[in-house]
């Protein structure tokens, strides 16, 4: 087999992760801006390793030209506002409580799923928004043609900008509980995936399609959001957050400075990141809070791919996240040398895990030790887990 060009892989399987396989089932991989010019180049000399994953990637986004469009309009009940264009979604294990005559306050019900929920899809549209926007925007960056830019324009529009559809710059109901609260600052981990849409948009800039005046109305809409985010109790509590919940607050944060062109908040936003990594890893490299959950081993890769996220958009504006040295000496490899055993499986999980854990969760992460790490078990190490997924990556070689 030839050898790894690891900065090719890490870009390139981005997109191979939502046309095969997803890197993850709740996370993706934030793109390396600098590598992919070089994977595009490598595409327009029809470089046959690069061509097997791209033709993927452009019969997927063939096959998803009917997707959508999709809006905060969908929802059949309405929030407390009483406007339909403001997100919601609710708690999961909440129930109406059957001893009350209109069921409020809502009871909890653990491990079971209230089907109401159903009623406020916003939760499982927006996620899929972000993810269409950024295989199309993938798509139209790679081939030059119009099409696909012109649907990822449209699924953007409906979400965020048309005046009849376009959700309001505001979680404020986002994991609600009836009769308890409207709206919670757990709510907005839902919106990580605008982390996506937005390394997705900004592919977009070359495209006749997606105009300036389409990206000045979505930066608006964004530069409301964040003072929302930024200023709302509900983002100032989740700011808060001690755990991944306060991680993925940041890397969204990130995501937005960085879209608005805002260096210098996006710089305040690392470095608030980096004292998270020094309050919250402790000496041996792992997260305490989350080895406490019931799912540690899930919760303990669900935030190392949040301060993942905040490295590689921090890389994007040539800022090292990764080699900045904490307070108490450690760094962000700290993180990856505790956890990447249990990955690979030459340690055994002693924590909590009552649930199945799903490799396709450690791919970033195996990605990213591969590149920045020079681990050279991890693409063996995924080959072995996931043959199929793995040929594909073999490929792009």
């Amino acid at each position: 087999m030839k050898k790894v060009s690891i900065s090719l892989l890490f870009t390139t399987i981005a997109f191979i992760g939502f046309t095969q396989t997803r890197l993850s089932k709740s996370d993706m991989v934030v793109l390396d801006n600098k590598a992919l010019v070089v994977t595009k180049n490598k595409i327009a000399q029809g470089d046959k390793d690069m061509m097997l994953a791209y033709e993927s990637l452009i019969k997927q986004c063939d096959k998803s030209m009917s997707f959508g469009p999709f809006s905060v309009m969908d929802k059949k009940d309405f929030p407390p506002s009483g406007n339909k264009h403001d997100y919601m979604s609710l708690a999961p294990y909440w129930w109406p409580d059957p001893s009350t005559k209109n069921g409020l306050p809502y009871i909890r019900k653990d491990g079971e799923v209230n089907p109401e929920v159903g009623n406020y899809p916003d939760k499982e549209n927006m996620p899929r928004v972000c993810e269409k926007v950024y295989e199309f925007s993938l798509a139209f960056y790679l081939s030059g043609n119009e099409k696909y830019a012109k649907k990822a324009k449209e699924l953007v529009r409906t979400w965020f900008i048309d005046t009849a559809t376009k959700m309001n710059p505001n979680v404020n109901f986002g994991q609600a509980v009836k009769g308890v609260v409207e709206g919670r600052g757990e709510g907005l981990i839902d919106t990580r995936h605008f982390i996506f849409l937005l390394d997705g948009v900004q592919l977009l800039n070359k495209s006749k399609t997606w105009t300036k005046n389409d990206n000045n109305e979505l930066k608006i809409w964004f530069t409301a959001y964040y003072d929302w985010l930024d200023n709302s109790k509900i983002g100032k509590d989740e700011k808060k957050a001690a755990n991944n919940h306060g991680v993925w607050y940041d890397a969204q944060a990130l995501a937005i400075t960085n879209f608005l062109e805002n260096t210098e908040e996006s710089k305040k936003i690392i470095n608030r990141a980096l004292g998270r990594l020094n309050d919250q890893m402790d000496a041996k490299g792992a997260f305490p809070l989350e080895l406490g959950r019931t799912n540690s081993l899930h919760y303990s890769v669900f935030i190392l791919n949040a301060f993942e996220c905040i490295a590689q958009l921090s890389d994007n504006i040539n800022v090292d996240f990764r080699a900045t040295k904490l307070n108490n000496g450690m760094s962000f490899k700290n993180a990856y040398d505790f956890v990447l055993p249990y990955l690979m499986e030459e340690k055994t999980w002693t924590w909590p895990t009552l649930n199945h854990f799903d490799v396709g969760d450690a791919y970033p992460l195996l990605l990213s030790a591969s590149k920045h790490l020079q681990c050279v078990s991890c693409v063996p190490y995924m080959n072995k887990k996931s043959p199929d997924y793995s040929k594909m990556i073999i490929k792009l070689l």
